[in-house]
């Protein structure tokens, strides 16, 4: 007899032992999908979809294989889908590139190019720059996201960003928005972590971070709801006290709420406590945006508010 189900939250939602149950028997009936394929399936049944009617099938295709690394179901051998995580290729593109230096109104305008699967060079690139330069290295993003390539006028790159889920819990960043939990599950969908920054290690151009912050804040809530069908409310990120200071987040308004416990996103034992720790800022992408973030229903991103001074 299989053992009884609880609850459990996970990626801004609470499924119930009915949930499971449902998980485990469409596991099992249709155990010749791939894993992607079983992912979208469930999301249809459980209709777990973003406020654009898009379906979580990465976010479902994680907990599936949560439940099964935690041994809290046990899910068929699932077949393999065709286009696995591609491995980070080097080439010249990547390498690193003659100095740029000067103040940031020499490479004025700037741009934010958004890259898109559809443009592989781009694509490629970005991952490269991250894996290579970024003292974190690149990791496929969890769940919506957004990636960015900072081009000056003359084409040429400067800067990555990459805009991700945020993290489920952080009790300063709770404690500040005053949210409940319910609230928190609701509603965590519009926060959006800027998970990582890179300015390129051969750029060394005065107020080229806190530009590029300044008008990442601006251009990511229309590319958001243009992609996702619903804009974002706040932005997060963390920042590794031990390696930097947290300026361009200061300098371009993002307000430090404290810092974090030294535990990663999957950390659910406390085991990294203390480890890695780092400071919380935020951003608020419109007035009144912690009333907002514990509305019920879901909140709405005015059109024509201004951030929060």
């Amino acid at each position: 007899m299989r053992r009884q189900m609880q609850e459990i939250d996970f990626s801004g939602r609470r499924f119930s032992s009915t949930d499971l149950d449902l998980i485990i028997e469409v596991a099992k009936d249709f155990s010749t999908l791939s894993l992607t394929e079983l992912s979208k399936t469930l999301c249809e049944l459980l209709e777990w979809k973003r406020p654009n009617g898009k379906l979580k099938y990465e976010e479902c295709r994680a907990l599936l294989e949560k439940l099964q690394a935690d041994s809290l179901i046990s899910l068929p051998v699932l077949r393999k889908i065709k286009c696995s995580p591609r491995q980070i290729q080097v080439t010249q593109e990547g390498n690193p590139q003659p100095a740029v230096t000067g103040n940031v109104g020499q490479y004025e305008p700037l741009s934010l190019r958004l890259v898109q699967a559809c443009d592989g060079q781009l694509h490629s690139l970005f991952n490269q720059f991250i894996q290579r330069y970024h003292y974190l290295g690149y990791r496929v993003p969890f769940g919506a996201h957004l990636r960015y390539v900072v081009e000056s006028r003359a084409g040429s790159h400067l800067a990555c960003l990459l805009f991700s889920s945020p993290a489920w819990k952080m009790a300063p960043r709770d404690a500040w928005i005053a949210w409940t939990d319910e609230q928190r599950r609701r509603n965590l969908q519009y926060v959006v972590s800027n998970s990582r920054f890179l300015i390129l290690p051969w750029v060394s151009v005065r107020s080229l971070a806190s530009k590029v912050l300044s008008l990442a804040t601006r251009q990511l809530p229309l590319d958001w709801q243009a992609l996702y069908g619903y804009r974002p409310l706040l932005l997060e990120t963390l920042v590794d006290c031990s390696r930097f200071s947290g300026t361009c987040y200061r300098a371009s308004n993002w307000i430090c709420l404290g810092k974090t416990q030294g535990r990663g996103r999957m950390d659910r034992d406390h085991a990294g406590h203390g480890r890695a720790i780092k400071d919380i800022y935020v951003y608020p992408l419109c007035r009144n945006t912690r009333r907002r973030l514990c509305q019920d229903p879901a909140p709405k991103f005015p059109e024509s508010s201004e951030p929060e001074p």
